[in-house]
């Protein structure tokens, strides 16, 4: 586990990440993260749920319309 500080940036508070954990999680500058509420606290990460949720959506929905892509593919 990494300890840092919340840190002052412009009328902003940003929160510094050590390089060592960036490398471990194949982040860097300029990535989007997204921030999660939990009962634990607050989770910063790359993953969005949202659109874990929208392709678990699509694929369903190419799992449903399986048959009618295979004849529209011919």
């Amino acid at each position: 586990m990494a300890t840092t500080k919340l840190r002052k940036i412009g009328n902003s508070v940003g929160v510094i990440i050590p390089a060592d954990v960036l490398s471990s999680k194949n982040m860097k500058e300029g990535d989007e993260v997204h921030v999660l509420e939990t009962p634990d606290g607050v989770v910063v990460t790359p993953y969005d749920p949202e659109f874990d949720a929208m392709i678990g959506d699509a694929d369903e929905f190419l799992r449903t319309y399986r048959n009618a892509f295979r004849e529209l593919a011919k």
